[in-house]
């Protein structure tokens, strides 16, 4: 059985890859063939069907080309010429694509901004960039304000939706543009290797940074996870990820249009709203990122969760705690999870549905796809050398920091690394003479284990995973094990630093459900998890702060600590002498601090 199930295996890794490479292939060679190209042929042969069909307007895709060409003359009339940038800060809609294709069928870049970002943040996101135009939708011109006193000046602004004073409105502004095509000499000529967005890094931990994101990877990745998804002209996607990340504004769009489907598009995800959207408007596919799919695992049941028509659904960050639990519960026939960054090289795909891996390279063909893991030294968060300065392979079952090698090479465009609009960045995420002396690694910050047959399983990323009691504690292990007992809805887990004590101890965010008890949850984790990766604190609160990808947001629970004056959250020290939890107070908090307990 083993041999027959391992054969099943390498010819489902195959066939996945070769309808993949299939369509990846041609368009790689064809260099002077963007996607823009392709959103002409598919205006030309489907017309009039519905393509982007938003919550207040429908474009289908004679209209979304048709729409394209109106920015783009906009922004060729107003300056924006090869490279340029043009920065957009507007909710999920269909417009949003519209704007960033006519962008750069004109030959510049849009810089996707984070619609939940204000202030320094957004200013520190607009001035990376240096832009000649941005604009605004009318909602966010507001929240905008605070940041437009910190943008360096040079930029001109354009409001969408709405009259200003002070602004153009740009929705008007275009309509004094043709929707014909533009002749191929009035516009510039472009190639996959051209730049055609700059899409932001979450900012979990910092500040977020620019990638480049070129013609050849939006295209690439449109026709990939097309055939991933194995999507149709008969089938309907349906998007409520932030359109200004790649998952939302590429993947969830563009697997549907170089098929010839339509994708419906939310502007914000709502588990709610999830299952009545899905059945209401058709919808045979959906994409998840993150803890999505918890969020709808922890909703009341809805009548409509198994009516539905969606057979596959596709992302990253199903956890392998829920992942069987989701698939029964909603009767979601496959799940396509998949590993990516937006800058980065490596790209794994799960082709058979194995719970909790990220993707599978067969030893037989890693020369092929050079993507692997190394050692890594958590305490001091660096690659593991040996004596001969180079980096050493993990065993199968190690964990270790997942690298790709980085090849300039016309011919393999997905092994480049492009990197961010700051240098510095870029120079951080890439790793010199790993295996042999001269050779350069693509650094995905990320942990993963590997086992015998080549599947990857992400474990933690790197400054989550933490030293404690000479023990590298896996954050999200816990958090897995944490969140099977009875009464947690949403658990984080992280490591806080305490006065004269070495490495990190754990500590524990919870979000209680209905049947959540301190004794049952205490008995739980002294069961289910080693002393040394059993969190001593315990944070109990209404919610845990995530970011608009659906990752839980750290920084500030590490930052607070155990201390309970820092927050409004009730906090429980894992007391040894009584066996139970005991409330924290500024006393008994001043005691750990002081040594006066020993941890």
């Amino acid at each position: 059985m083993g041999v027959i199930e391992d054969l099943s295996r390498d010819w489902k890794f195959l066939r996945g890859v070769y309808a993949a490479l299939r369509v990846v292939t041609p368009a790689a060679r064809n260099k002077s063939r963007t996607f823009l190209d392709a959103l002409e042929d598919l205006a030309r042969r489907y017309g009039d069907r519905p393509a982007l069909i938003g919550e207040h307007e429908t474009l289908t895709y004679a209209g979304l080309d048709g729409r394209a060409n109106r920015y783009a003359r906009w922004a060729m009339a107003n300056g924006v010429a090869k490279g340029d940038v043009v920065c957009l800060l507007m909710p999920n809609r269909p417009e949003y694509a519209a704007i960033w294709l006519g962008v750069a069928r004109a030959g510049g870049i849009t810089a996707l901004l984070n619609t939940n970002l204000g202030g320094a943040a957004l200013a520190h996101c607009v001035n990376l960039v240096r832009p000649k135009h941005v604009i605004l939708a009318a909602e966010l011109a507001e929240s905008y304000a605070d940041a437009a006193r910190r943008v360096e000046p040079g930029s001109r602004h354009w409001l969408h939706g709405a009259r200003s004073r002070h602004l153009a409105r740009i929705d008007e502004e275009i309509e004094a543009f043709g929707e014909e095509p533009i002749p191929k000499e009035d516009r510039p000529a472009l190639s996959l290797d051209d730049p055609c967005l700059y899409i932001y890094t979450s900012g979990t931990t910092g500040l977020p940074k620019a990638a480049h994101v070129n013609h050849y990877r939006v295209y690439a990745a449109m026709l990939a996870f097309s055939r991933f998804m194995e999507a149709t002209e008969a089938d309907r996607i349906y998007n409520c990820l932030p359109m200004y990340h790649t998952s939302g504004g590429v993947i969830g769009i563009g697997s549907a249009l170089v098929a010839g489907g339509s994708v419906f598009i939310r502007e914000r995800f709502s588990a709610s709203r999830f299952w009545d959207d899905v059945v209401e408007h058709g919808c045979t596919r959906f994409q998840y990122i993150g803890e999505l799919c918890r969020y709808l695992l922890n909703a009341p049941p809805h009548p409509k969760e198994c009516s539905h028509a969606v057979r596959i659904c596709c992302g990253n960050g199903l956890r392998p705690d829920i992942w069987q639990a989701f698939k029964d519960r909603f009767g979601i026939a496959h799940i396509r999870e998949f590993y990516a960054a937006t800058e980065g090289n490596a790209i794994l795909f799960n082709f058979d549905d194995t719970p909790g891996a990220v993707g599978r390279i067969p030893r037989w063909a890693r020369p092929v796809f050079p993507v692997t893991n190394i050692r890594f030294d958590i305490e001091h968060e660096q690659p593991v050398r040996g004596e001969d300065g180079l980096c050493i392979e993990c065993d199968v079952g190690e964990v270790g920091e997942l690298v790709s090698r980085i090849v300039i090479n016309p011919l393999k465009p997905s092994q480049r690394f492009d990197g961010y609009a700051d240098r510095a960045e870029t120079e951080k995420k890439v790793l010199r003479d790993v295996f042999v002396a001269g050779d350069v690694w693509f650094r995905s910050g990320d942990l993963m284990r590997r086992d015998r047959r080549g599947y990857f399983y992400f474990v933690d990323r790197i400054g989550d995973t933490f030293r404690w009691k000479g023990e590298n504690v896996s954050t999200s292990e816990v958090a897995e094990a944490l969140g099977g007992c009875a009464g947690v809805a949403e658990v984080s887990v992280y490591g806080v630093a305490i006065p004269g004590v070495d490495g990190r101890c754990g500590m524990a965010a919870v979000v209680p459900g209905g049947d959540f008890a301190l004794d049952v949850f205490r008995a739980h984790i002294h069961g289910a998890l080693a002393p040394h990766a059993r969190p001593i604190f315990l944070r109990i609160g209404e919610a845990i702060e995530a970011t608009s990808t659906f990752k839980q947001r750290k920084i500030d629970l590490v930052r607070q600590g155990c201390d309970p004056s820092a927050m409004t959250d009730a906090v429980y020290f894992d007391d040894p002498e009584s066996g139970r939890y005991v409330r924290m107070d500024a006393a008994l908090f001043a005691r750990i601090e002081a040594g006066g307990i020993r941890l």
